[in-house]
């Protein structure tokens, strides 16, 4: 038989400090004044077994379970209750899964813990379950969640004023039946899922119908352009495979070429730094002669051009002067010419006018005529000619002068020359010096413009690396644009082949002409695919495949869950058949033990249990959702058990609890609760102060049963009776400190009667 071992409480209640009660003899008394806190560990007991009641816990709330402090004590972040159990015949189990914990142990513990926020944390050997994780684990051991094991004072006569289905919920839990009542609601609760799981999936499938159809169309199109979508595969993945290889192969080489480059311009202005500034020719000592020289000569040149500009004005005055004096020649001659014919021509017309003249007197009148002009012309023509001869006269005595000014200004310039001549021989002794001062500067100079030339050079290497750059990036850009496209269009397995392209180390065979040309055939092609309607072919067919899946799934789903409704209906019919069947026999067997009880404590009289029937329907609204699940709409209604008690006491006419006085009232609940125990013994019994209203007599009968059950039973009783003390082995004695700390002291009671002795 599994036993108790011990209980450790931890800031619970009045308990601040860590305290350890030990169960290792069949009855262990817990006893100490009103107040002290003894009642606490029975309650820490309900804590720890999972009670949710906080009213059975004197409390409203989880903060109202913690250690609030005291003047010498500070006050709990939390309360904690442990028990343990030997398991050393390995008798716990659980009917679930366990939560993953493992009973393979000599020892069990669970724990609870509580929190101001109310918060509680449950655990198993130190690892966190859930509360149905405890419950089930202890109804493995015939120790149910509603108390029956735990009686405290004031509640012995709960089972005799309880109703009475819950007086049966109290008889099933010590008959170790509880599970089946569980069992039960799960499957209840199982079945209303599953109905409603039923409904949302025939909505489900209403749904998609329309969208089914809808697909089956497109499916039937999308046919149409697989093969579009094959061949514009196969072309992509030449093309993304030719395409991420020559970006690859690009990166690369530009990587490397930036990487060189970059080398060589820091070696370059390392060089460039380290030869510093080679001199300037500006500084050279010649400098200021030279610069002398060029003044004198450029002083020369000015005069030389401004004797030169002379020479051309007096030269041009000569050629005036010549040509001025031939126009006059010319012009006498022209003159002398001209008088000459303008005489014949008047002679001629004259002597005609004579031959033609009838008579002498107009002979003569013509002659004196001709006369006369022959003296006018021969004035004239003396005249003429002698302002000519003044003129030409004059012209010669100023050409005569003028050629002796430019002899003059020739032999200027002829002194000029051969002074600018010198000078140049002095500038080019200097600059001949000069050059000699430049030549120590010259290779210095060279070689950091021969530097400065390569540094230009790959400056713009680099301008084109970066040209070449943006281009790459510009390639990458459409590239990675394709590829997304392409996912739509055919799925994202081609990224396989731009992978493949990315990883190759092979330098590209293909030219960019016959990419671009790839180029243009997969755009005709995605052209096509969009002229046809349909978009990414494979994901209709996909998509239109697993929606017909999901409505043959949901088909099947429906189909299932009417077996699921069946099996769950007959499974709650069957638990509900067997539950009735163990409760009717256990009622027998606690009616056995109740009557020798009853009749020990009242000596005489009788005591039974009867099983009661009534109808109940279901909760609202639930009728119409279950009835339709059920052959027999009967079925539905829940047919609902309870306990009546019957008692008879001797040498009266009392059958009615109520009229029963309160002393009798008490060995009634105590002769019913031990009757309950025997049928079912559980592994412990905690007995808190149900005995307070006995007499001595009857405290001898109630300790002679305490002696009787402590052979199936553990038995903690909290107690002030003598006689009840006197049965246990170990007391165990709760004092309260000044600071209002609970504190345990504990004596055998067999070493107590040596000391006393």
């Amino acid at each position: 038989m599994m036993t108790l071992k011990s209980i450790e409480l931890n800031g619970f209640k009045s308990f601040g400090k860590k305290s350890e009660v030990l169960f290792t003899t069949p009855v262990v008394a817990i006893v100490g004044p009103n107040g002290s806190g003894k009642s606490n560990i029975v309650e820490a007991m309900r804590f720890v077994l999972g009670e949710q009641s906080m009213k059975s816990l004197r409390g409203k709330g989880g903060v109202d379970l913690i250690f609030k402090g005291s003047k010498g004590m500070a006050k709990s972040n939390r309360a904690s209750v442990t028990i343990f159990f030997d398991n050393s015949k390995k008798i716990f189990s659980f009917t679930n899964s366990g939560a993953g914990v493992s009973l393979d142990y000599d020892e069990i513990s669970i724990s609870r813990e509580v929190y101001p926020d109310g918060v509680n944390k449950y655990s198993i050997n130190n690892t966190e379950v859930r509360l149905k994780d405890v419950i089930d684990l202890l109804a493995s051991v015939n120790i149910g969640s509603s108390g029956h094991h735990i009686i405290s004072q004031g509640e012995a006569d709960k089972v005799l004023n309880a109703s009475s289905r819950d007086r049966r919920a109290m008889i099933e839990d010590a008959l170790g039946l509880k599970i089946y009542q569980y069992r039960i609601k799960e499957s209840e609760r199982k079945l209303e899922k599953t109905i409603l799981n039923m409904r949302e999936v025939g909505i489900a499938r209403k749904e998609i119908a329309p969208h089914l159809n809808f697909l089956k169309k497109q499916a039937e199109k999308a046919e149409k352009v697989e093969f579009l979508q094959q061949e514009l595969s196969t072309m992509y993945k030449e093309y993304f495979f030719n395409e991420g290889q020559y970006i690859n192969f690009q990166t690369k080489n530009l990587t490397q070429k930036r990487k060189l480059l970059n080398e060589k311009m820091a070696s370059i202005e390392d060089r460039i730094l380290r030869l510093g500034d080679s001199g300037d020719s500006k500084n050279s000592p010649n400098n200021q002669s030279i610069n002398e020289k060029k003044k004198e000569i450029e002083k020369i040149r000015m005069g030389l051009s401004d004797l030169t500009r002379a020479l051309g004005r007096l030269e041009g005055m000569i050629d005036g002067i010549k040509d001025t004096s031939d126009t006059r020649v010319l012009t006498e001659r022209k003159v002398s010419i001209t008088e000459w014919d303008n005489l014949i021509s008047l002679f001629d017309n004259e002597i005609d006018k004579a031959l033609n003249a009838g008579n002498l007197e107009s002979v003569i009148s013509i002659l004196k005529s001709l006369k006369e002009k022959l003296n006018i012309i021969s004035k004239n023509d003396t005249k003429d000619i002698n302002d000519i001869k003044d003129d030409q006269e004059k012209y010669n005595n100023r050409l005569i002068s003028i050629e002796f000014d430019k002899k003059k200004i020739l032999s200027e310039i002829e002194n000029l020359k051969k002074e600018e001549e010198k000078t140049k021989q002095e500038l080019h002794l200097f600059e001949e010096l000069d050059h000699k001062f430049e030549e120590s500067l010259r290779e210095g100079e060279k070689l950091k413009y021969e530097l400065m030339r390569e540094k230009n050079e790959i400056n713009s290497d680099l301008q084109m690396l970066k040209f070449e750059e943006e281009k790459l990036v510009s390639v990458k850009t459409l590239f990675e644009k394709e590829i997304n496209e392409a996912q739509v269009l055919i799925g994202s397995h081609i990224l396989s082949s731009v992978k493949q392209g990315y990883e190759s180390d092979m330098i590209p065979k293909i030219e960019r002409s016959v990419q671009e040309d790839f180029s243009r055939k997969i755009e005709r092609i995605k052209i096509k695919l969009e002229d046809s309607g349909v978009g990414n072919s494979k994901d209709i067919i996909k998509e239109y495949e697993e929606t017909k899946e999901r409505d043959e799934f949901l088909a099947r789903e429906i189909e299932d869950l009417n077996n699921s409704i069946k099996a769950i209906r007959d499974l709650i019919k069957d638990l509900k058949d067997t539950l009735y069947s163990e409760f009717k026999t256990g009622v027998e067997k606690i009616n056995r033990q109740f009557q020798e009880f009853f009749v020990l404590m009242f000596g005489g009289g009788s005591a039974s249990l009867s099983v009661v029937v009534e109808n109940k329907r279901n909760r609202k609204g639930e009728d119409d959702e279950m009835e339709e699940f059920f052959d027999d709409p009967s079925e539905a209604i829940e047919l609902e058990k309870g306990i009546e008690i019957n008692v008879s006491l001797p040498h009266k006419k009392v059958r009615d609890l109520h009229m029963l006085s309160g002393g009798e009232r008490s060995l009634a609940s105590i002769a019913l609760l031990f009757a309950i125990s025997q049928v079912n013994p559980p592994p412990f019994l905690v007995l808190d102060e149900t005995d307070a209203a006995l007499d001595e007599a009857n405290s001898r009968k109630y300790g002679n049963m305490l002696e009787n059950l402590s052979k199936y039973s553990q038995l903690i009783v909290v107690t002030h009776n003598r006689e009840t003390m006197s049965r246990a082995q170990i007391l165990y004695g709760v004092t309260m400190d000044s600071n209002g700390v609970s504190k345990l002291l504990s004596v055998k009671l067999d070493d107590a009667e040596i000391y006393a002795k």
